[in-house]
């Protein structure tokens, strides 16, 4: 390995121990002025200069250009209009990009991380890249680690699977290093910050290589794939058809140089990335103003398509905040059973749902504990030991208790776990910790009960994956008899179905299970990502909600990740979109903002299509065929602005919640390919009219008429079921084709006033053919994909 990339094992030699206080807030000043902050650059996105440059510096732009000069050359400037759709293209795509950019860099601003640090003895939270090199930090249970750090004080344990791929955590101690990049687990540290900013591990490993990968974009895989077709075959084919017409057909240059060109800017479907990457930053801007953080642009598409959607307990469903409901003594009075459990309250400062319920329940006692095993979401329990050489011992009773949790205790605990509560107990042991060792217990002091308020809106959004077709899944480490309780009063179906995860003791019986329950209790943080992966094995699309560090195996295996913003700063870094107001209810919201981008770019995208194919179609069986090209660029803007620009961008940006269903690139080729054919059948035929004595220039007027039907119809299919946008826009881009040609023919070189009733009852009989051309080639395309998906089944 590259010494860059090497973990630090030692200190610097210029290494000065910082005062436990901390540094003072001008040493603080004077290192950061020096260079020594833990700023580190970051992917910031596109700047100003490279959004304008990707939206103008584009091979179809280019192409646009070449041929708009090619028109030049020859005098024909009336068909350079296509190239105000090109400068209209990039000025929205530029605008829409600039609004994404703006709305991204104030969410992240306002949600930037923070750290908290001593300064002149003081405990302060500041944000984490105003940190500099010898700070002081304070890290707790889910903080994630700002820089390289050395521990100077505290215990516990740290993840390191950000940077070292490896899901076990990491036990720390003075002396111990932690890195920048991980994040803390268990128990309270205080470290001095030694390697930041550009100098810590983590942004050097940044620069080499990306830890996680997430999955490709289905749609984004689909439309480069159609890119990469239409580039290679573009130049080619316009180069055959000029020498075809020129050098073979003997059409005069002013005559085959538009046609040519009219060919291949029917063949560019510039507007189709366009389109997709305005409705992409609309979406993340939508999102951003109900504050959802959009941190990958493709979360959106992968959300919208999640068929399961796998959710913890708390904070999703529950609110997160744990009530005491009772205190249960056992084997001490109640008494002695609030001093016991006040005592082990005073051995920890740290801050959780749990513990915070517990003090407000019972007042802790100033006390010195000589030992402390820290609570951790694989061992859940945790303990306490005194000078007096006791140990209480705290957490759920199956794994404070083990074999010993048996009989009318196990009985009563799983009655009350079954109401819904969460059941705990305090145990009293001889002895002191040893490491993870705990000695042996004496006696069980009492039972604690709490319950988890639920949110109010819990049932409704549930409801509405349900309705959705999305299968929810409840994992949680907590008791599954609780768990199913909960389930049950939000009305979750399937509540009833549940596993306790500490009885899947290998992947086939998790397999089974991950298809099989809806509720899954005393789940590992390793499970929970074996359960993202096994439903992804079975063929569904899993989304992870999280918000916890335990979460974060599972939501970096997901292929959509959702954090709340309450949780801490590894799950909200880890996850694609994030919800800045942690309400589990903004769901639905962010669910219909992806499928509408995903359901109307794949509206649009069949009506680019037909232009796309129909003008790869023509110039193919005009390379063989004694006909000239039927359309020019100016009657081709015309079609196009009319049928496929201005509706799409309407319909782009319309509601639209329909679940998706099938795959995206047969799902638009059998919309596109029936209105391809029938432009190319019936345009060939208005061609050919021209050698049975019809004019060349009323020949093309029909071809161009006929297109413009063809178009109009693919429109209304794409708009079918109508509601009133969609009528709208069809009945103004049928009303606007009539008017054009009539009110502007020559401009569009259009013989429509000149026409004689043959040539209008040619134009009849061409629509008509055209729609039971596209009638047939739709059945015959159904067909075909019917059986090949019965084929793959």
């Amino acid at each position: 390995m590259d010494d860059k990339l090497k973990i630090p094992t030692e200190l610097p030699r210029d290494f000065i121990p910082t005062p436990p206080e901390g540094l003072s807030a001008e040493e603080a000043t004077r290192r950061a002025e020096a260079g020594l902050d833990n700023h580190a650059k970051t992917d910031p996105g596109k700047s100003v200069g490279q959004i304008l440059a990707s939206n103008i510096f584009t091979l179809f732009n280019l192409l646009n250009v070449v041929l708009a000069l090619c028109l030049v050359l020859v005098g024909s400037y009336r068909n350079m209009l296509f190239m105000g759709v090109v400068l209209s293209n990039v000025l929205i795509g530029t605008v829409q990009e600039l609004r994404a950019k703006r709305t991204l860099e104030k969410l992240r601003l306002l949600h930037a991380p923070t750290t908290n640090v001593l300064r002149g003895g003081e405990e302060q939270s500041i944000p984490s890249e105003a940190l500099v090199q010898g700070d002081i930090v304070i890290l707790r249970d889910g903080d994630q680690v700002p820089a390289d750090a050395i521990v100077t004080g505290g215990t516990g344990a740290a993840n390191e699977s950000l940077l070292t791929g490896e899901s076990d955590a990491v036990q720390k101690k003075q002396g111990d290093w932690l890195m920048s990049g991980s994040y803390i687990t268990e128990g309270r540290f205080t470290a001095q910050l030694v390697h930041v900013g550009e100098h810590s591990y983590a942004a050097r490993l940044t620069k080499s290589a990306r830890e996680v990968k997430r999955p490709k974009s289905a749609l984004m895989t689909d439309l480069n794939k159609l890119i990469r077709l239409v580039s290679m075959i573009l130049v080619p084919l316009g180069v055959m058809l000029f020498i075809k017409q020129y050098f073979i057909a003997h059409d005069a240059l002013n005559i085959a140089v538009p046609s040519t060109v009219a060919a291949m800017i029917g063949m560019i479907p510039e507007g189709l990335i366009l389109l997709t990457s305005v409705a992409l930053a609309a979406g993340v801007v939508k999102l951003g103003r109900r504050n959802t953080l959009v941190q990958e642009l493709y979360g959106i598409e992968t959300l919208a398509r999640a068929d399961v959607l796998c959710l913890d307990k708390t904070g999703t469903i529950t609110k997160g905040t744990m009530q005491v409901e009772a205190l249960e003594a056992l084997d001490a009075s109640e008494s002695d059973l609030q001093r016991e459990l006040a005592r082990f309250l005073g051995a920890f400062d740290g801050k959780s749902g749990t513990l915070n319920a517990l003090r407000e329940a019972v007042q802790p006692a100033d006390n010195i504990a000589v030992a402390v095993l820290p609570f951790s979401s694989a061992r859940k329990k945790s303990a306490a030991s005194f000078p007096d050489g006791t140990t209480l011992i705290y957490g759920a009773p199956a794994f404070v208790l083990g074999d010993r949790y048996t009989g009318k205790l196990r009985a009563h605990a799983e009655e009350k776990a079954a109401q819904g509560m969460r059941v705990t107990i305090l145990a009293r042991a001889k002895g002191v910790i040893d490491g993870d060792t705990l000695p042996e217990i004496t006696e069980l002091l009492g039972l604690i009960l709490m319950t988890d308020a639920l949110r109010d809106n819990a049932a409704d959004t549930l409801r509405y994956f349900r309705e959705q077709g999305v299968t929810v899944k409840v994992i949680s480490g907590d008791d599954p008899r609780t768990v199913s309780a909960i389930a049950k009063r939000v009305q979750l179906t399937g509540a009833d179905d549940w596993v306790d995860a500490t009885t899947l003791t290998d992947e086939a019986a998790l397999d089974a299970a991950a298809e099989r329950y809806t509720v899954f209790g005393r789940v590992t943080p390793a499970q929970k990502r074996m359960l993202v992966d096994a439903l992804k094995r079975a063929g569904h699309s899993v989304a992870m909600t999280g918000d916890g560090v335990n979460d974060i195996p599972a939501l970096k295996a997901a292929d959509c990740s959702i954090a709340m913003a309450g949780g801490s700063d590894a799950a909200r870094h880890a996850a694609q979109l994030t919800l800045l107001d942690s309400d589990f209810a903004s769901m639905p919201l962010v669910v219909a903002e992806g499928r509408r981008v995903i359901n109307n770019i794949e509206r649009a995208a069949s009506m680019f299509l037909v232009k796309t194919l129909y003008s790869f179609l023509l110039s193919v069986l005009l390379l063989f065929l004694p006909l000239s090209y039927p359309f020019q660029p100016i009657q081709l803007t015309l079609v196009n602005a009319l049928t496929i620009g201005t509706p799409s961008f309407f319909l782009a940006l319309e509601p639209n919640s329909e679940r998706i269903r099938g795959k995206f690139l047969e799902t638009v080729l059998l919309r596109a390919v029936p209105g391809a054919v029938a432009v190319a059948l019936c345009a060939t035929i208005a061609m050919a009219l021209s050698h049975f004595g019809m004019h060349e220039p009323t020949c093309s007027t029909l071809a161009t008429l006929t297109a413009g039907g063809v178009g109009l119809m693919v429109l209304a299919r794409v708009c079918y079921p109508f509601t009133k946008l969609r009528a709208a826009v069809l009945a103004l881009m049928t009303l606007g084709f009539i008017l054009a040609p009539a009110v502007l023919g020559e401009l569009f070189f259009l013989n429509v006033r000149t026409m004689g009733a043959a040539a209008w009852g040619v134009l009849a009989a061409l629509l008509v053919l055209a729609w039971l051309a596209m009638t047939l080639v739709t059945r015959l395309m159904s067909r075909h994909f019917d059986h090949s998906a019965q084929a793959a089944a």
